[in-house]
């Protein structure tokens, strides 16, 4: 017999664990699979900041680190099934930056400026609710939330000291290795799907405009606090990146760690995010994101069958072949990574990985569920 859904207590009260078999899994593959997770840690090296800057993301001068960063630590994570710990590996409260995992967290916040009525249709123009100069040229003003969401806006300029021209022509499939940040003809918001973090950035400045109100304020008072996440977590800019607001300076914080900043957590908070996402934006029956709001995060770009808003999807397994074609992923450089897998009612955090052992570990889950 299989146990029923739980919802984890707050962050301070053990984590209820289950047994394999009681979770209705094979103990051999689950074993396995935390084990292989654990024996594959990427091959970064300790000091993020000699690897920011040995160019690995951008050549001279563009790889100026502008936030703060700090050493990482080994590779950790954890396993859940309806709610339960069921399996993990290394120190799972070590708090270190997620690089782009940061981005599927702003699009947690869009969907409660949604729910708030200060974004009130995906598809309007950003410039009709945020007036501060980033979208009045040609190129930017008919610019949606939408293709901000879906990184197919293609906004032009400078942000905080980094051009856009920095990530143009950024493939991931060879991310450290290809050519990007030369400048390349930009074709109209909407018709051209690439990753670039200063138009995320971009992204996450316009909601700061809406909010009125620091980021991480927001996020742990609307996200963080309700689902019990710890206070372990911090969100960071650059130095750079403070605007003003009402009167008042506010730092506008960056969606992933490229240029240091980003977001400062532990994978026990991330499975929390995890498990509401798991859930359809609902905790302990409380509405904490709207449903349709889940639904549309994870809706297929037109342009990349794998993106949804801020979210990496599995459709036609094209993410990870082992993994359901319902999964979706928050995914950040150096194999960090939350897998949700719906429909098996899986959470799995993943934090330093292998990029290249991910689908192993995805296979062996798969294969601990066939018991």
């Amino acid at each position: 017999m299989q146990l029923p859904a739980i919802v984890p207590p707050p962050h301070g009260t053990p984590w209820p664990e289950a047994m394999a078999d009681e979770a209705g899994m094979n103990w051999m593959w689950l074993e396995e699979a935390a084990r292989f997770a654990a024996e594959n840690e990427i091959a970064w090296p300790i000091d993020l900041r000699l690897h920011l800057e040995s160019g690995y993301f951008d050549k001279p001068p563009h790889n100026e680190v502008l936030g703060p960063i700090r050493p990482r630590g080994p590779a950790n994570g954890l396993v859940l099934r309806r709610g339960y710990k069921i399996a993990a590996w290394g120190e799972t409260d070590q708090v270190d930056f997620t690089f782009s995992q940061a981005k599927s967290y702003l699009s947690l916040l869009a969907g409660i400026a949604v729910m708030d009525g200060l974004i009130p249709d995906l598809d309007a123009p950003v410039r009709d609710s945020v007036d501060d100069g980033g979208f009045d040229s040609a190129q930017n003003r008919p610019i949606t939330w939408r293709q901000l969401l879906q990184n197919t806006s293609e906004w032009e300029g400078t942000l905080f000291g980094k051009s856009d021209v920095i990530d143009r022509g950024r493939n991931l499939a060879v991310e450290g290795q290809g050519r990007k940040g030369e400048p390349r003809p930009l074709h109209p918001p909407g018709t051209y799907w690439e990753y670039n973090d200063v138009r995320v950035n971009r992204l996450s400045l316009a909601l700061l405009r809406r909010f009125r109100r620091p980021l991480p304020e927001v996020f742990a008072e609307r996200i963080m606090r309700p689902i019990g996440a710890s206070s372990d977590w911090s969100w960071h800019g650059y130095s750079t990146s403070m605007v003003a607001v009402d009167g008042r300076m506010i730092e506008s914080v960056s969606g992933g760690t490229h240029w240091g900043g980003g977001m400062l957590i532990h994978a026990e908070d991330q499975a929390r995010i995890g498990l509401l996402m798991q859930r359809r934006g609902e905790w302990a029956g409380r509405r904490i994101l709207p449903e349709r709001w889940i639904g549309e995060s994870l809706t297929p770009c037109a342009l990349n069958k794998v993106y949804g808003l801020l979210w990496w999807l599995n459709t036609g397994h094209g993410r990870y072949p082992h993994a359901p074609e319902d999964s979706f992923f928050a995914v950040g450089a150096g194999g960090n990574l939350t897998w949700v897998a719906p429909t098996q009612e899986i959470v799995a955090v993943l934090r330093w990985e292998d990029p290249t052992a991910i689908d192993t570990f995805i296979r062996f889950i798969m294969q601990a569920l066939e018991q």
